[in-house]
């Protein structure tokens, strides 16, 4: 029997397509699921100080959750435990639609927050010499690449749901 992803393959991709998309999802989903579990694991950790750092148009935003210590709690949850859950989604590949939405909106706050737009300036020291484009952003459409090319339903725990839609 030949070796072969197209009898899977119901969109258009080549098998080399189709390997590199499902690559960058796991990758960006390793990332993100690394970053949450790394925030989960630390009891010290919170998210105070990065937004205590926000600037650009949305700062106020920012300060405002981190000003709450009611508010800042849920936000502390709901950042650790998206980040886990998004990137575990992304790299088995369930909820492929909702979960790159999700990772998305995520990513989209992340940069919002810290924009890499000239005059402004952190506390805490970059990773390298940002101007409008930074890895949030290139995150961001790594997640939107996803979103648009669909590869969950070939090679992800999305396909056993989409079998067993179909067969219905």
């Amino acid at each position: 029997m030949k070796n072969d992803l197209s009898r899977f393959n119901t969109l258009p991709y080549t098998n080399k397509q189709l390997s590199i998309l499902v690559i960058l999802r796991v990758a960006v989903g390793w990332h993100i699921f690394y970053e949450g579990l790394s925030k989960l694991l630390n009891p010290n950790w919170s998210s105070l100080a990065y937004l205590m750092d926000s600037k650009g148009f949305f700062a106020g935003f920012f300060y405002e959750l981190a000003s709450n210590p009611s508010v800042l709690k849920v936000v502390d949850v709901l950042n650790a435990w998206g980040l886990l859950l998004i990137g575990l989604c992304l790299m088995i590949g369930l909820f492929e639609k909702i979960t790159s939405l999700c990772g998305m909106l995520l990513i989209g706050l992340y940069y919002l927050s810290h924009p890499p737009f000239i005059g402004l300036s952190y506390t805490a020291p970059g990773e390298g010499s940002y101007f409008i484009i930074n890895k949030n952003i290139i995150e961001f459409f790594a997640i939107a690449v996803n979103l648009y090319f669909p590869n969950s339903r070939i090679i992800g725990l999305d396909r056993f749901i989409y079998l067993a839609k179909s067969k219905k």
